[in-house]
């Protein structure tokens, strides 16, 4: 039986893929980073921390535009690999910080933008590090938050949450918008504009991103198989097992 911890987890998941998150074209590309690029647009003068930075696409996009943008992340070898790709672009207003967003190592009210993009249903602590983003936020700041969203319904719930951590054991929750302005609520914060879209998961792309093992594919190709029509037709799960994701932002300023 295993004892490591769900931050050790994560950074065993994650470590050895960090190149192929910086190089993966659904976490790349796509109209949210268009739209956090639109957020701090003639920002030049503010400090952005990008919580849960990944493969550091949603620091690359801001950058050019604020005056430092510091990517925080719990995996070192994420973090690496977003310092080396910052170096070549010639990027030098990016700064790495490695930690749980738990615990943030920064002061109070020390950005004008906390933006976390497809990082919250990794968090071992929901509510702490909305706390934590909250603190950390100056009280004029904006907050963003982009992730893949629980339809709700209980039957499509538990589909999701089941192929997601058969993917990768490290997933937590897909949180749904309802539990999402409510833990916003509490931690602080006022939920503004909500956004949600639709993205294609490449079934054997998204399953060599995470290098899912074999055995654990096969179970989720098993269950898609198995599944009611009302969560095929939800999820519009394809002959090859690739399937559509939903996905938000919400945004959120300090009460």
């Amino acid at each position: 039986m295993s004892e490591k911890s769900h931050a050790s987890l994560v950074a065993e998941q994650f470590g050895p893929r960090a190149a192929a998150y910086v190089n993966s074209a659904v976490h790349s590309q796509g109209e949210d980073l268009e739209a956090l690029t639109a957020v701090v647009t003639g920002q030049a003068q503010a400090r952005v921390l990008d919580l849960g930075c990944g493969g550091g696409h949603v620091s690359f996009r801001v950058a050019p535009h604020v005056a430092q943008v510091t990517a925080y992340d719990l995996s070192e070898d994420m973090l690496g690999a977003v310092a080396n790709t910052a170096a070549e672009r010639g990027l030098a207003n990016i700064v790495i910080r490695q930690g749980r967003a738990e615990a943030l190592p920064f002061a109070d009210a020390s950005f004008d933008f906390v933006l976390s993009r497809f990082s919250a249903h990794h968090w071992h602590g929901f509510a702490p590090a909305l706390h934590e983003a909250r603190r950390v936020l100056k009280p004029r700041g904006r907050a963003v938050f982009m992730d893949a969203v629980s339809p709700g319904s209980a039957l499509l719930d538990s589909y999701l949450q089941t192929v997601e951590m058969l993917r990768d054991p490290s997933h937590v929750r897909d949180y749904s918008r309802a539990e999402w302005e409510a833990a916003l609520i509490e931690a602080g914060f006022k939920p503004g504009r909500y956004v949600q879209w639709r993205l294609r998961m490449d079934f054997p792309v998204w399953i060599a991103r995470m290098r899912t093992p074999e055995v654990r594919a096969r179970a989720i190709r098993s269950l898609q198989d198995e599944m009611s029509a009302d969560v095929v037709k939800h999820f519009a799960i394809e002959a090859d097992g690739s399937w559509m994701l939903d996905t938000m932002s919400l945004e959120a300023v300090p009460v």
